[in-house]
């Protein structure tokens, strides 16, 4: 069964089309080196910047080692607490990777729900979830941030929102996004839900549950598949937009955008690694991601195929 699956892989157009085009190699390529580095950074990275037994701050805003003033035990140079900022680059990527998946995954699962629903069900349901769509799209991820911030701040303290700040950024930007995917999918559906198969489902008596999952739904995953591509590069960014304006990591607990932050205000003064470097990961990830997610939407839509 396997060797089955594999083999069909080998010799599909999906395959075939990703051989013939060396940007969408090379973006999966960096995508997938940035992928396992942010995996397996508590093994790759020389130190732990959560450890504030490593951390010297004597050490602070040592420049990188090929400069001729930098430390040969610090290959891109510390910030401005003395961390590693090779060690803080590798923690900090885990951590945007983590945010950003998470909140696809929240407005994958918010968004095709909602949006299989309005369009399957038509009608007085459909105008409400869609109205409601159309009220979360006035506000912005920031907006949405700065509410949801304020109230949990406001409720249970600043140290516990540092405590929980990974969860919240993941609920604040997949809040923020879902609209994206109901749209997608409830278009989709209005496209399916009068075609035969499914017709043929409703006259065995199936619910309407069922035949939404097991029916519609596979058929509508193509779009899903390519706007998850892309709202992984959003997310990140949005979180990384959060963090630089202080409204998502906690410097304890750098991601990129908060380390771009943290470096922001001293990048005049000569320590410019600080937020270059994170700044330079940011750049590519996000750069990989949308290349791939271009590649994706030409192959997936025949529509769109020029070859």
């Amino acid at each position: 069964m396997k060797r089955s699956l594999y083999r069909r892989f080998i010799r599909s157009y999906f395959w075939f089309s990703f051989k013939q085009d060396p940007i969408a190699v090379t973006s999966f390529a960096i995508f997938f080196i940035l992928i396992m580095l942010s995996i397996f950074a508590p093994l790759i990275a020389p130190y732990n910047p959560f450890d504030s037994g490593s951390i010297d701050i004597m050490d602070a805003e040592l420049p990188p080692v090929w400069t001729g003033e930098g430390d040969s035990r610090f290959l891109l140079g510390t910030d401005i607490q003395g961390r590693d900022m090779t060690s803080t680059l590798l923690y900090g990527m885990r951590l945007s990777v983590m945010i950003g998946c998470g909140a696809v995954m929240l407005q994958a699962f918010l968004g095709v729900l909602i949006g299989l629903i309005a369009g399957y069900s038509g009608g007085k349901v459909d105008a409400v979830l869609m109205r409601m769509a159309d009220v979360q799209l006035s506000f912005s991820t920031l907006m949405v941030a700065i509410l949801i911030s304020a109230i949990f701040q406001l409720a249970f303290g600043v140290s516990r929102y540092e405590e929980m700040a990974i969860p919240l950024l993941i609920v604040t930007i997949g809040l923020a996004e879902w609209p994206q995917y109901a749209r997608t999918v409830r278009a989709s559906v209005l496209g399916e839900k009068n075609k035969e198969y499914v017709e043929a489902a409703r006259v065995i008596g199936l619910n309407p549950a069922r035949i939404m999952l097991r029916h519609i739904l596979p058929n509508t995953l193509s779009p899903v598949l390519v706007i998850s591509t892309v709202q992984v590069a959003n997310a990140v960014m949005s979180e990384a937009a959060l963090s630089f304006l202080g409204l998502g990591m906690p410097v304890t607990k750098p991601s990129l955008g908060a380390l771009i932050n943290s470096g922001f205000e001293y990048i005049f003064s000569g320590s410019w690694w600080i937020t270059l470097f994170p700044g330079i990961v940011l750049v590519i990830f996000v750069l990989v991601v949308n290349l791939l997610g271009d590649w994706l939407r030409d192959v997936l839509n025949p529509k769109l195929y020029k070859g």
